[in-house]
Formats: C-alpha cells, structure tokens, sequence
C-alpha cells in the first residue's frame, strides 16, 4: 500500500466548478469565489474546529482527484510560460506529479453549524472544483507563513487581470445573482490555456450550474451564451 493510499479523505470542497476549465490557477486571485468545506461523517465533530474562527486564513491540502496517475514525468509544461517550455515539476505546481496533491491558501468567512452536515466552513478565494477531496486542514500564520523577501522564479508576479469583459445584462441575469461578481472576475483572469488565442472559437465553461460561453479577440472577452447545464 502507497503511503498516499493511506491518507483519510476528511472532507470535500463544494465550489461553482464542475470542471477543471476556468479554475483560476492560484488560490486567492479571486475573492469572490465563495466555497464550502463539508466534513466526512467521521470527522463531522464540532471539537476538531474549536478556535478555528480566530484565523483569517487557512490552508488546504487537498488532491488533484482529476489528475491521478501511475506514472509521472520529472518535466512539465507550466501555462505561465505558454506552454511551450519545459520545467521540472518540482519547480512548479503543475498537478501532474508523483503524488497529486495540492495546497491552496484561502479566506475563512465563517463556521457553520449545519444540523446535517455538521461543522461546515465557508471559504472565499479556493481555487478547486467541486467534490475535490481534502486531506488536511491546517491554520495560516503570518509570522510564519508570510514571507514578504521571498523570490518567486518565472512565476514571481500574478499573471494581470487585462480582459475587459463584455456580457449583456440578458445573458448574465441567468446566472445566480450572488455569483456574478465572482464569475465576471474569473473570466477576466482569462480562463484559456495561454497557448490558445482563437478570436473565432467559443469556449465553454461550467460555473454556477451554468454553461458560460464566450469567446476572445485580443483584450477584450464576449460572453456569447449562458444556458443551463
């Protein structure tokens, strides 16, 4: 047995994401991403958050569930660099690697105290899609965690919000009211592979049990089509 295999699934995250497509590719470059965190039956014990909610932020650990394989490569090709150069895996957070596993920083909104489903934390900024399995929750310590000097390789700077996002008030009356903000901002983080710049193909994303289609033609993003999934 893998020493991965014996690690306990304690909860799942409960996002907007139905796929992989449009998951911005960091925790916290969009905030109004709202998510929940719903324990397993075992693990639903109010005692196990105690002083939680003196914390502003948290970390997951979680699995890449959609990216497991047997084998793996010690190169991978990272978006930021268009997908055309090779890195070492351990140089990126590509989810292609010999364990996938994965590690966000979120916002802590609340607990809840759900009378079903327990303890249940809302979280702002996750980048995971819906039914991600998370293995470990763990606080965020600025004195620790926070390290203002640190130098961030060819990734060192947020890729820039500098789509300019044009949806008709038709189109995005259809979608959740409460989660319009959240997905005007993700499709200005332009949700494409970097590779890819088509102004005539439409893609398709999942959010918010809506199928948002849209299409690019340089800075400037036009949703086409929000119907229901």
């Amino acid at each position: 047995m893998s020493e991965l295999s014996q690690l306990k699934i304690i909860a799942h995250i409960r996002s907007d994401f139905s796929e992989k497509f449009g998951i911005p590719r960091q925790s916290g470059l969009v905030e109004e991403l709202k998510a929940t965190v719903v324990f397993e039956p075992e693990f639903r014990n109010p005692d196990a958050l105690r002083g939680l909610e003196g914390f502003s932020h948290l970390w997951i650990i979680w699995q890449f569930s959609k990216a497991v394989r047997q084998d793996w490569s010690p190169t991978v090709r990272p978006p930021r660099l268009g997908g055309n150069e090779r890195m070492g895996v351990f140089a990126t957070r590509s989810p292609f690697r010999p364990n996938p596993v994965g590690l966000s920083c979120v916002k802590l909104e609340r607990v809840e105290l759900h009378p079903e489903l327990g303890p249940v934390i809302h979280v702002a900024g996750a980048d995971l899609m819906d039914g991600t399995p998370i293995y470990d929750i763990k606080p965020y310590l600025p004195y620790a965690d926070c390290k203002p000097d640190a130098v961030g390789g060819f990734a060192s700077a947020p890729k820039e919000a500098t789509l300019r996002v044009n949806c008709s008030e038709e189109l995005l009356a259809r979608v959740p009211t409460d989660r319009t903000d959240a997905l005007l901002a993700v499709l200005a983080q332009d949700p494409r592979p970097s590779y890819q710049n088509d102004p005539e193909r439409v893609y398709g994303m999942g959010f918010a049990g809506c199928n948002i289609c849209f299409r690019v033609d340089g800075t400037v993003l036009t949703v086409t089509d929000i119907q229901n999934a």
